[in-house]
Formats: structure tokens, C-alpha cells, sequence
């Protein structure tokens, strides 16, 4: 599940995702009918969009056995939203069985393939972001940081006040652009206090949102995809 920000604007993440898989001995596919999964009409209250939406998805992973998504808000999206959203309609048992087979990716290795151990070195110190929707709605905290711990080379550094948000929240962040601004800044002012070289997370949303004020403000953090460091690292 590339999901509609990868596809457009980090393609990267979503082949190394593959890559990592696929040296897992993932048989990965490609449902090039894939769309949106209707999550931004969600959340805004169109919930008759947010079903045409889905209904495509739906049909377009329809015969796949998991569903890997390199976003957790998307992810989370069909997992906790799709029964409720087709609840009592002819689509409720489709939509509830993707639910139950849709993963998030650092959540797909770790609690679906069980990963206890990876060929991957990467030399840094690092932080990580764990966003709103994959913490709260997904309860994927642990499993990001279990892999983290499998990357020979690499110091971790915990990102203080790590459950707050970022201030990005899909619109919230243009509806509410003063609050938003605020939250991101007190974000950046936790990872540079970690002195890490680079910032990981699992959603690219948040990374974008996060990216850009460390960039406005000079700083030289890179921000990267937990997928991407696992990808470059695979076999040194």
C-alpha cells in the first residue's frame, strides 16, 4: 500500500519497503488500482466520499493475503475505520476482513513475519517519531524500536515527550495553522536535544511536516523512513 503521499512525493519509500520484504522472502504485488483509502474525506465528515474511496480499495486488494502499508494513518485507517464506516451495509464483512489483514510495515515484520534479527548496519545516532495515529490507533510503539535495536552500528536516542504530535494532522494543520506551527516547533525542539543525526519515523506526513521546520530553521537533521535505513543498510 504505497498511500497517496507516497506515491506522489516518496516513491523511495515504498520500493525500499519492497526491497526489505522481498529479502525477507515476501512475495510482494503491486495492485496498481490501489487509490486513496478515503481517509482525508473521512476525517473532514464526508463519509459518503470516504466509502466511494474505499470501496476501490477494497476491491483492489481484495485477493492479497496482507496488506503492507509504509503509513500507519493509512493503515489505521482501514483497520479501525473501514468496519465502522461500512457497518450494517453489504460491504461489511469485505471491509472488516481487509481490517484484520491490513499491517502497518514496521508491524508486519516484527509481529506477523516475527524479525528477531536483521542484516542491516547503519552508523548514526538516531531518534524516532512515533506518530498520532500509528501509537494511538494501532498501538505500534514497540515494534519500530525492536528493529531499531537489530541495526548494527546505530545508537538510538529516545525522543523526549515522544507522544505528543508533531502538529501536522492532515487538515488540522490547515484549519488550525497557528496551533500547528506551534506543536512542530516544540517537536523540533525535543529532536535537536537528542543531538541524533537523523530522525526516523513510519509515517512520511509527519516526517514532511517535521522535515520542513528543521530545514526552516537550519538545522541538519536528516529525516528518513524507518523503511529507507533498513533498505541501505541491507547486507553491509
Amino acid at each position: 500500500m504505497i498511500t497517496c503521499l507516497g506515491d506522489a512525493l516518496y516513491p523511495q519509500v515504498g520500493v525500499a519497503a519492497v526491497k526489505v520484504m522481498e529479502a525477507l522472502g515476501v512475495e510482494v504485488d503491486f495492485p496498481p488500482s490501489q487509490v486513496c483509502c478515503g481517509q482525508p474525506a473521512f476525517n473532514s465528515g464526508y463519509r459518503e466520499e470516504a466509502r466511494a474511496a474505499a470501496r476501490a480499495y477494497l476491491k483492489a486488494f481484495a485477493v492479497s493475503e496482507h496488506v503492507v502499508s509504509i503509513s500507519g494513518s493509512c493503515a489505521a485507517m482501514v483497520r479501525r475505520h473501514y468496519p465502522v464506516l461500512f457497518e450494517g451495509l453489504t460491504e461489511e464483512a469485505e471491509a472488516r476482513a481487509l481490517a484484520a489483514r491490513t499491517w502497518e510495515f514496521s508491524q508486519f515484520l516484527t509481529d506477523v513475519m516475527d524479525v528477531t534479527e536483521l542484516p542491516v548496519r547503519h552508523k548514526a545516532r538516531v531518534t524516532f517519531h512515533h506518530s498520532c495515529h500509528t501509537r494511538r490507533l494501532l498501538g505500534v510503539v514497540e515494534q519500530p524500536e525492536r528493529l531499531l535495536g537489530m541495526v548494527e552500528g546505530l545508537e538510538y536516542v529516545p525522543l523526549p515527550r515522544a507522544e505528543e504530535c508533531c502538529g501536522f494532522g492532515g487538515t488540522f494543520a490547515v484549519k488550525m495553522p497557528v496551533i500547528s506551527s506551534s506543536l512542530v516547533d516544540d517537536k523540533v525542539d525535543h529532536v535537536l536535544e537528542t543531538g541524533a543525526d537523523e530522525l526516523l519515523g513510519l509515517d512520511m506526513s509527519c516526517l514532511m511536516n517535521i522535515g520542513g521546520r528543521l530545514s526552516r530553521r537550519g538545522a541538519g537533521v536528516r529525516v528518513r523512513h524507518l523503511a529507507e535505513v533498513l533498505a541501505e543498510g541491507w547486507g553491509r
